[in-house]
């Protein structure tokens, strides 16, 4: 009985190890609610690609934008254009700093950030 519940133990183990490395980042916005972002290896390149060649500006904060937590009312969010993927559309984005934060319009809580 032992060594099943030893089995059980290090099966769980090894799961989660293998949970921590998948794109799917569960947050908790300021409103309580969680919210699943997926992002494909191939948008995330897409996303810095993009960055790149349309110079898109930093923009500028007295606070660093974090994720958790909501972006400044002053800063100005930006469309998420449709090649980032279809999952990512209902989403702002903040350019800060060389980071791509990905920001739920609803709340301006910053939900992602794009490395």
């Amino acid at each position: 009985m032992k060594k099943l519940m030893l089995k059980c133990a290090v099966a769980a183990l090894i799961s989660t190890g293998a949970m921590a490395q998948s794109t799917v980042v569960t947050t908790t916005t300021g409103t309580g609610h969680a919210a699943a972002v997926q992002i494909e290896p191939e948008y995330r390149t897409k996303i810095r690609t993009y960055v790149t060649e349309h110079k898109v500006r930093p923009v500028q904060t007295r606070e660093k934008i974090v994720v958790g937590q909501p972006v400044p009312r002053e800063v100005e969010l930006e469309a998420v254009p449709a090649d980032w993927g279809p999952s990512l559309t209902k989403y702002r984005y903040v350019y800060s700093g060389e980071r791509v934060m990905l920001v739920d319009p609803s709340t301006r809580t910053v939900v992602q950030e794009i490395d």
